[in-house]
């Protein structure tokens, strides 16, 4: 099964260009690896700093790697994590999909001269249960279980709602995800990690937009 990292990616690429329409994903990422571990329980964030409570391997290559390095730190707050686990995670988690065939990678040029790559999809139906599950949980404001309400809560902070459901209106999408994002789906576990990591990636985004803007009136 394709962990919320993968699912995310999927979302975020467009089946027809092949291209990432979705600012700052590489933050959004490294939330739903915290998200995932938090699920499968090997995570805690009850202290509002994260601590592995269960050391076992997943399975999953890239979340035993990340646990590993939450394991072997001084315990930190979501906030001090996600830009640590952020960095090239969407090339990491694009290539991994592509090795699995989830996507193709196609090597393409731009007036004959310019190379750039596209990612389309490839086999397996991982993107279409993902939007699936999210179409049923934005048509009736419910998620019927806690992976789904954690990749609503990812859609949400990251204002992916236009990239997911491109021919609905944003307002309304954004509202029923908010409601999602806000039931009653998920044990307290769970709905602590959610928030903790939503405020992380958000603050994680704000201060990328921060560091962006002074470049810029610097140059």
């Amino acid at each position: 099964m394709a962990n919320l990292a993968e699912e995310l990616l999927l979302l975020a690429f467009n089946d027809r260009t092949g291209r990432n329409q979705a600012y700052h994903l590489d933050i959004g990422l490294a939330g739903a690896i915290l998200l995932e571990l938090s699920l499968l329980e090997r995570i805690d964030v009850g202290d509002k700093h994260i601590v592995v409570i269960d050391p076992r391997p997943t399975g999953d290559g890239l979340l035993d790697e990340m646990m590993q390095r939450i394991h072997d730190d001084k315990p930190r707050k979501p906030n001090a994590w996600v830009p640590r686990l952020s960095r090239n995670l969407t090339t990491r988690v694009r290539d991994r999909l592509v090795e699995a065939g989830a996507l193709e990678h196609v090597k393409d040029t731009v007036l004959v001269v310019f190379p750039f790559n596209r990612y389309q999809p490839g086999t397996g139906d991982t993107e279409a249960d993902a939007l699936r599950r999210l179409t049923a949980a934005v048509d009736t404001g419910h998620s019927s279980d806690p992976r789904t309400g954690a990749l609503a809560s990812l859609i949400y902070i990251l204002q992916m709602e236009r990239v997911v459901f491109p021919d609905r209106k944003r307002r309304d999408v954004r509202a029923q995800l908010k409601i999602i994002r806000e039931g009653s789906w998920a044990g307290h576990a769970t709905k602590q990690a959610i928030e903790a990591a939503s405020a992380a990636v958000a603050a994680a985004i704000t201060a990328a937009v921060a560091a962006s803007s002074a470049a810029a009136s610097s140059n």
